[in-house]
């Protein structure tokens, strides 16, 4: 939901992207694309690496957040919120002691995760994306007299 109200902000022009906007979409993006890998490359590795990748993902929209305003950081701020549960999950079992509140998380709630933040990351690539205006082509695009 928060993708999409963000592409629909956008659409409608109620959020204009600056130029920071889409360099911190990009950079964040890059980071998210470091962490959390295709799914079949994730679902390679350990639990406990699985949550240390979620983990960080966390830390990357954090470091972002807090170098933005605006509808940027409302955003960024409604993705950490989204991924909040992965903070209370644990990879090891709980032999003797409290767990702090912590929880083992079900593999599904792995793959449910990494499946929002690869969303994320596409959004945020399309928020960096420059805007096509009339006349112009992307670079993989050719125009009409081409």
């Amino acid at each position: 939901m928060l993708v999409e109200e963000a592409e629909q902000q956008i659409q409608d022009r109620v959020w204009e992207l600056e130029p920071g906007d889409r360099a911190l979409a990009l950079e964040t993006e890059t980071g998210l694309r470091d962490v959390v890998r295709p799914a079949d490359a994730q679902e390679l590795l350990s639990r406990i690496d699985r949550l240390a990748h979620l983990r960080e993902t966390l830390a990357v929209l954090a470091i972002a957040l807090a170098r933005t305003h605006g509808r940027m950081a409302w955003f960024l701020s409604g993705a950490l919120h989204a991924l909040e549960p992965v903070l209370r999950w644990r990879a090891l079992p709980a032999d003797q002691g409290g767990t702090f509140g912590t929880v083992l998380a079900a593999p599904e709630e792995y793959t449910e995760a990494e499946d929002a933040v690869r969303r994320l990351q596409d959004a945020l690539a399309q928020i960096a994306a420059e805007p096509i205006g009339p006349g112009s082509a992307r670079p993989d695009q050719q125009t009409d007299g081409a």
